[in-house]
């Protein structure tokens, strides 16, 4: 799984800033470290731990920055 930055606490506020426009990137989350995913797609989810997590989705990426989240 990965998250997207800003952390955000909602699937609805996550998608609200993607259709503004808003710069958000998405890092995968793994024990060896956090690199930044740049072109394709990712499943990610939110909010980021320690938070229990309460939403899931999958975001479309394209030069390093989220243009989509279902």
């Amino acid at each position: 799984m990965a998250y997207i930055y800003p952390n955000f606490k909602t699937k609805k506020a996550a998608k609200e800033a993607i259709a503004k426009g808003e710069k958000i990137i998405c890092k995968d989350n793994t024990p060896w470290g956090h690199p930044r995913l740049s072109d394709g797609m990712a499943t990610v989810e939110g909010p980021h731990y320690p938070e229990p997590h309460r939403w899931y989705g999958k975001v479309t990426l394209k030069d390093g920055q989220v243009i989509k989240l279902v």
